[in-house]
């Protein structure tokens, strides 16, 4: 099979058109083309009035030899690389102490998962609750106000990421094809099969609620085993016979324990008494940049129409998103963070007394606004000393966002032009903010710190020459963003261990690893192969 990459056609053009043209860029006649498939599609929207789409084809044919010999050196035709993830080994029995994974978001679902095919039939503990209960109390917190600290849009089965737009792509280099397996493993899971070729695919909430069961389910069959609302109060330290700090086990908040030597920490970026628990046993911990900013939201016909012209409303185009970014005067950089096309902003706060805000869309993405995190990346310099400073930072501009909101889990907001102007709202204009139980308008420079304030009012006008529109006197800033990513790393060396405790493998977002769902699969993944080459020997492999 030959894979065929850049072939462009207009936008509407029609099934036998892309057939056509797949013919004669291959020089081919029809008797000799077997089938095709499409692994990628991608729209080039630079120019509104004529967005074209660009084909990677994997295509079969009656002579590929020929073909591949009469094209060689042409860089977009070649063979189908195997993109089949196989995993580094296969036991024969399961490793007497089983391994464990904490969290049960995407990194250590997949952790487990790839555990569980080799055999090594791991335990997954989740602080939080099953996705469907989880719904139901996140669901009661932005209806009825009512925080449940360990069962919210941060912790649960799924992970952050389900409360969420449900992207699946980032920018990272994947030679492996790693993300392939996940994508592969969702959509047998139940995810619509156009994530396997859509260049941004996503999910949608919705949707990810009953993958996340099936995936358990897979699990399950495969020897693996949940354990939900069970969060880990401590890692046993001792040892090892060369006097290096190793994992001996854990305590669970339920007073019993499990003997382990291999721990996968996939906690997420919001597990802080679980971070204290780490830095307390003396495992390394250093201070991460992150970012901290608003919501903004716009209607999202604004920014179909600026970013398609004519071609607004194109089903294949769907709801359009954006990526912009500005250099303060102040030095501070801002820019859009986790576009939600057609989505809502929602309430993610997982602590009593502080608001937190994040994006999300279901798969049609057909909601009336458009949100995005407009953020400032903030560094160690901002919050010196204590490893863990970064936490009592978002904390505080929290809990500043409870007070302004009402201190009743409202979250304060204001219209985009009085911000700019530096004038409290008094009310909301033709953009209606999203984020549920309500909006308190207000003045949201006392929720974030001056240079941050200035940076974003600096950054939106000059948004707006990009965008146009972007800062419209009716759009809102809803506050505060603060879980861009984790303030923390938590360091670990080429075999993917804790730089000064064995056996402890930090993973994900929350350790400085991931950022998005895919990513943080990805990493899952890496690690659990990590441990396979850490715990067997050819005696316990498969023939």
């Amino acid at each position: 099979m030959l894979r065929l990459t850049e072939l462009k056609l207009p936008l509407n053009h029609t099934d036998a058109e892309l057939r056509s043209s797949l013919l004669k860029r291959l020089g081919i006649a029809e008797t000799d083309l077997i089938d095709f498939s499409v692994f990628r599609r991608a729209a080039d929207a630079r120019k509104p009035k004529q967005i074209s789409l660009t084909y990677t084809l994997d295509v079969a044919l009656r002579n590929e030899p020929e073909v591949l010999k009469r094209l060689k050196g042409d860089r977009n035709v070649g063979p189908t690389p195997d993109m089949t993830y196989r995993p580094p080994t296969n036991l024969r029995r399961a490793p007497p102490k089983r391994p464990v994974v904490i969290g049960a978001g995407p990194c250590g679902f997949f952790a487990a998962l790839i555990l569980a095919e080799m055999g090594f039939r791991p335990i997954l503990l989740e602080r939080g609750k099953i996705v469907r209960e989880r719904t139901k109390d996140t669901f009661a917190f932005w209806r009825r106000r009512e925080l449940n600290p360990e069962s919210n849009a941060q912790f649960g089965e799924g992970g952050a990421g389900t409360f969420s737009d449900g992207k699946l792509y980032s920018g990272v280099k994947d030679p492996r094809h790693l993300g392939r397996k996940v994508l592969t493993e969702f959509v047998a899971a139940g995810a619509p099969e156009d994530i396997l070729y859509a260049a941004k695919p996503h999910i949608g909430t919705f949707r990810l609620v009953a993958m996340v069961e099936r995936l358990r389910a897979k699990i399950e069959n495969l020897g693996g085993e949940f354990r939900f609302e069970t969060r880990v109060d401590r890692i046993g330290v001792g040892k090892s016979a060369s006097g290096d700090r190793c994992v001996e086990g854990l305590l669970l908040s339920d007073g019993s324990s499990i003997e382990t030597d291999h721990v996968v920490l996939a906690v997420g970026h919001s597990a802080r008494d679980t971070f204290q628990m780490l830095y307390d046993e003396g495992v390394h911990i250093e201070p991460k940049p992150f970012s901290i900013g608003f919501r903004i939201e716009h209607p999202q016909s604004l920014i179909d129409r600026c970013r398609f012209g004519p071609n607004a409303g194109n089903k294949i185009l769907g709801a359009a998103d954006y990526k912009i970014v500005h250099h303060a005067s102040n030095g501070r950089s801002v820019y859009s963070f986790c576009m939600c096309p057609g989505g809502t902003v929602v309430a993610t706060a997982s602590e009593p007394g502080r608001v937190v805000t994040n994006g999300m869309s279901q798969y049609s993405r057909n909601e009336r606004n458009a949100n995005a995190g407009i953020v400032v990346g903030i560094t160690q310099a901002d919050y010196p000393g204590h490893p863990l400073a970064g936490i009592a930072l978002q904390r505080h501009w929290e809990e500043r966002a409870f007070a302004a909101g009402g201190a009743n889990y409202s979250a304060p907001g204001q219209r985009v032009g009085d911000f700019i102007a530096a004038h409290p709202s008094t009310a909301f204009g033709s953009v209606v903010p999203s984020y549920r139980p309500s909006v308190t308008p207000t003045d949201l420079s006392d929720c974030l710190p001056d240079y941050a304030v200035a940076a974003i009012r600096e950054a939106l006008p000059a948004f707006d020459k990009q965008i146009p529109g972007f800062a419209m006197a009716d759009a809102t800033l809803t506050g505060v963003e603060t879980r861009t990513s984790s303030p923390i790393s938590i360091r670990r060396g080429v075999d993917f261990q804790s730089i000064n405790t064995r056996g402890l493998y930090p993973a994900g977002e929350g350790a400085g690893y991931a950022g998005g769902i895919l990513t943080a699969a990805i990493d899952g993944i890496k690690v659990a192969e990590a441990i396979a080459r850490a715990t067997i020997d050819d005696a316990a492999l498969a023939p």
